[in-house]
């Protein structure tokens, strides 16, 4: 009897990445593939990399060195350890990882991964790129994924819906790694949560680099917007939670078409947390980011929202040093994390990306950056505890995931993405529930499950938070 070869994947950057790597494990599921959580005894190991910031890239080099000596080990051993460089990182470099990394047998990018089985057989007689942009539609390739897969993945998963972007931000290298912006038609959307559903998958996010930017074709011949399709999700019988991330600001409504905005308010299964990159405050940088978004039209949005869904929470994500930055430049973004209150958000120094406008910009002096990095992040860190303190008291709906690390608890998360903890039977994996949060954590809250409805509670956090 044949052994099962062993596949180990490591995905890094965004959540598109993991949804992209679960796609690689179905396709090389019928060749005898299988997924394992480790490297001990791997015989292909991917690695689907990101390409969004300098340190991501040299932390695939650094793990491509390691992986060397174990690739020599093995084969010491008379094994065969096939190494293959995936995603932003395969689509930018090429050649170049073969060049500083000989044991690589394999560099494809996030367009190509379709093809895989017939890359790796081809990997079995010398080294193997692809970087191009397919012709076919990469989706319309992709196998399905086993129901065992899928109810092994747990019960929340990703499906991403648009991919690329036409925005072309001058820091950005996404248009070039990931193309033009695609949406995928409704009826293949619709068909995999469906899919994902009948295996108890409870709640989906909807990916894309700009998701909101979405317009498939539709059932009626017609493009639907992320607003229509999330209304067509929210009657798939088992699903009860909806997200959607990341978006751009410009996307979330249109002088045409306010349906996005319209499904917050209607729709109880879209949970009431929304990250929205902003990435500066000031509007001479967000001109200068290539935007096409000024602060007033960022406040005018979250507005809206909230007056749709008033116990709505945003996050978001901060660049700080771009290239120009003043001081008040970075007081004007310091003063918007501020006003906002975001219940969490994400702050990143500038890291010139090779080939995107910005690089060639003057750049700034990094102990500059790095002392406005950490002011802001000690702002946001307030905000966070700011918001994780308005829980305690509040009686939350948590959909239970898992047994945690503590004998007889379990885990799963808020409306507001936070992990609670109680107390409580592993019979309520996969159910929602009302939990009382009475204890905060570093990153996460602590409760003993209730009973009722916990609407309220949600409403509370908010103004606690002085949201």
């Amino acid at each position: 009897m044949t052994r099962p070869r062993k596949l180990y994947v490591k995905s890094y950057g965004c959540q598109m990445n993991v949804y992209d790597s679960h796609r690689m494990a179905d396709m090389l599921a019928p060749g005898g593939f299988v997924e394992t959580a480790t490297l001990d005894g791997a015989d292909l190991i991917i690695l689907n990399t990101c390409h969004i910031r300098e340190r991501a890239t040299e932390k695939v080099y650094s793990e491509l060195g390691r992986l060397r000596e174990m690739q020599e080990a093995a084969a010491s051993e008379g094994r065969r350890v096939m190494v293959a460089v995936a995603g932003c990182v395969a689509q930018a470099e090429g050649q170049e990882i073969i060049r500083r990394a000989p044991a690589v047998d394999l560099v494809f990018g996030p367009q190509s991964y379709h093809r895989l089985p017939d890359m790796l057989a081809r990997a079995e007689h010398g080294k193997v790129i692809d970087t191009e942009f397919p012709v076919e539609d990469k989706f319309g390739q992709l196998a399905p994924p086993s129901r065992g897969a899928m109810r092994q993945r747990g019960i929340a998963a990703f499906i991403t819906v648009q991919e690329g972007c036409d925005k072309f931000c001058t820091f950005c290298v996404v248009p070039y790694t990931r193309g033009a912006e695609l949406s995928r038609p409704v009826a293949a959307i619709v068909a995999e949560a469906e899919r994902l559903a009948d295996a108890g998958v409870r709640e989906i996010t909807l990916l894309g680099q700009n998701v909101n930017a979405y317009h498939g074709d539709g059932p009626d011949g017609r493009a639907w917007t992320l607003g229509k399709l999330l209304h067509r999700l929210a009657e798939v019988p088992g699903l009860a939670r909806l997200r959607y991330t990341t978006s751009h600001p410009r996307d979330m409504v249109s002088d045409s078409d306010d349906s996005l905005i319209a499904a917050h308010r209607d729709l109880p299964a879209l949970m009431p947390h929304l990250h929205l990159p902003v990435q500066s405050g000031s509007d001479r940088i967000l001109a200068a980011m290539n935007r096409r978004h000024t602060r007033a039209d960022y406040l005018d949005v979250i507005e809206r929202l909230r007056a749709a869904r008033p116990d709505i929470a945003f996050s978001s994500d901060f660049i700080v040093g771009f290239p120009g930055e003043t001081e008040d430049d970075f007081r004007a973004t310091f003063e918007l994390v501020s006003e906002i209150g975001y219940a969490s958000a994400y702050s990143f120094k500038y890291s010139p990306r090779p080939g995107t406008p910005a690089a060639d910009m003057a750049q700034m002096p990094d102990d500059v950056a790095s002392e406005r990095l950490q002011r802001l992040q000690r702002e946001i860190d307030r905000l966070l505890d700011r918001f994780n303190a308005g829980c305690l008291g509040a009686t939350l709906d948590v959909l239970f995931e898992k047994s945690a690390k503590k004998p007889g608890q379990i885990v799963g998360k808020s409306p507001y993405l936070q992990s609670v903890h109680v107390m409580g039977p592993t019979s309520l994996i996969g159910q929602i529930h009302p939990v009382t949060i009475n204890e905060l954590g570093s990153y996460t809250l602590s409760g003993t499950l209730a009973g009722g409805a916990s609407r309220h509670g949600e409403a509370a956090v908010l103004a606690a938070a002085g949201a």
